[in-house]
């Protein structure tokens, strides 16, 4: 049986995903109670968290900005909204409903574009309040089953976007990079740390397949998924389930289901509710947002270059691929900057990326300016030390040798000079010699034994010799 996307036969994946992300404010959505993670639980509430008699919502404005930002870098359109109540049993929200918005949001109809060229939409980026969280005492982690349950309310009334993206995502692979991308611009845009082990972003899955240009089927909603592995398995067992169903002549029910990480499975948590379900209607205790065309201006000319320009601007530079890992890591750590400055001091471009993706970590790229690396990249591009007497080099300019903002001279002092021609041909003469079946083996088109002659010269060089180099005389010689 042929498998598409990691499906038997021709069934099609659908999925989309509902990701919330608490805000990076100082304090909480509608009260001035602090939103910090890890305080003693709670500790940070108020008669607002505490749904008292009498106490009114006050709208953060610190947390509208932030949600006109993630809108804005997410191509959507900025338009007035409101806020509704969306009643609920909530265990963990004293007040037993949740101030969100429905058929107003903030934000409405923009796109995500994925490295690999993908475009995924996004239907709505609208705000809302956090709930408390409950931790269940027992064996299973679960409320079925629990002894008891202890409430935190630190994270009632905590600032939240949810953002919703269109039915567009057909592969998990894809819905692991839509999530990547996602954090990555929330995260250069400063809206909020997006740090899924600490719950600042979850999310949800909904997965439903299909037969390619049929409707779109039942979707089941997966809760429950705290990394983008996990949310990769799940999407890949749901769809299999769902599957294994269908072609047993069963029907898929709307579902929200729970993600299991220790059996790999999902299981029923509800029948799926609709919107009537939840009763919305406008929040009486706060009025219509309407933001002015200028401050979505202001707000949008305060964003940074995103992930996918910076990314773009690094492959340009460097000629690597947009979507190659080694852009995607630079970027992703912030240090394309870093090897722009160096491309700018003199260093080859695709060099100095390869050295700071694989040779420095982030306390090495604060200790070693970048026209130090670019003086290091040009003695090794010019022949004046290998590869690997660089990157020893570059080891003592990043752990704050004494001269290490002058590599000339960590060259001379640990004895690294470019061994002269000659003398490197001597090796590898020497090489062959030494290791006759190697030899035969590389010239049979065996390209594994080149590996064992080239260790054999670094070895008889004591590393002096230049890999590229002794390469290139191997070539020759078999030729």
């Amino acid at each position: 049986m042929s498998e598409q996307n990691g499906l038997p036969g021709d069934w099609e994946l659908v999925v989309g995903l509902e990701v919330h992300v608490e805000l990076a404010t100082a304090t909480k959505m509608f009260s001035a109670s602090p939103n910090r993670f890890g305080d003693e639980p709670n500790t940070n509430i108020d008669p607002v968290t505490l749904g008292l008699p009498g106490a009114l919502p006050v709208l953060n404005g610190k947390a509208v900005e932030l949600a006109m930002r993630i809108g804005l870098a997410l191509n959507c359109t900025v338009q007035p909204c409101t806020f509704h109540r969306k009643n609920y049993f909530y265990p963990d929200m004293p007040k037993a409903y949740q101030i969100s918005q429905y058929d107003q949001p903030l934000n409405v109809d923009g796109w995500l574009d994925l490295p690999n060229g993908t475009r995924v939409g996004i239907e709505r980026a609208h705000m809302e309040e956090d709930a408390g969280k409950s931790t269940h005492m027992g064996a299973t982690g679960r409320v079925h089953g629990a002894d008891y349950s202890l409430i935190d309310l630190n994270r009632a009334g905590v600032p939240l976007v949810e953002i919703v993206s269109r039915p567009d995502i057909r592969s998990a692979d894809d819905a692991r990079a839509y999530v990547n991308e996602l954090r990555a611009i929330l995260v250069a845009i400063g809206a909020s740390d997006a740090k899924m082990e600490e719950g600042s972003m979850r999310v949800d899955a909904n997965v439903s397949v299909r037969k390619p240009g049929q409707p779109l089927g039942t979707r089941c909603e997966i809760k429950n998924v705290n990394s983008v592995r996990s949310l990769g398995r799940a999407i890949e067992y749901e769809a299999r389930r769902q599957i294994d169903m269908l072609e047993s002549g069963e029907a898929i029910r709307q579902q929200t289901r729970h993600w299991d990480e220790a059996d790999g499975r999902t299981h029923t948590l509800r029948t799926k509710e609709d919107a009537d379900d939840y009763r919305y209607f406008l929040e009486p205790d706060l009025v219509p947002i309407a933001p002015s065309a200028q401050w979505i201006e202001e707000v949008r000319a305060s964003l940074p270059m995103l992930p996918a320009a910076r990314r773009a601007r690094l492959a340009d530079a460097t000629g690597a691929a947009a979507d190659s890992e080694a852009v995607g890591v630079v970027v992703e750590r912030g240090h394309d900057d870093y090897v722009l400055a160096a491309a700018a001091a003199g260093a080859e471009a695709a060099r100095t990326l390869t050295h700071v993706q694989q040779n420095l970590s982030d306390d090495g790229v604060a200790a070693v300016p970048a026209a130090a690396l670019a003086a290091l990249v040009q003695l090794e591009t010019g022949g004046k030390v290998t590869a690997t007497q660089a990157k020893t080099i570059l080891g003592e300019m990043a752990g704050g040798a004494a001269d290490a903002a002058d590599p000339a001279a960590i060259a001379a002092r640990l004895g690294f000079e470019a061994m002269d021609t000659g003398d490197l041909e001597s090796l590898v003469d020497q090489a062959i010699a030494t290791d006759p079946d190697a030899w035969a083996k590389f010239c049979g088109g065996d390209g594994r034994a080149m590996g064992a002659l080239v260790g054999l010269v670094m070895k008889a060089s004591k590393g002096k010799a230049d890999g590229k180099a002794v390469t290139a005389l191997l070539n020759q010689k078999k030729a």
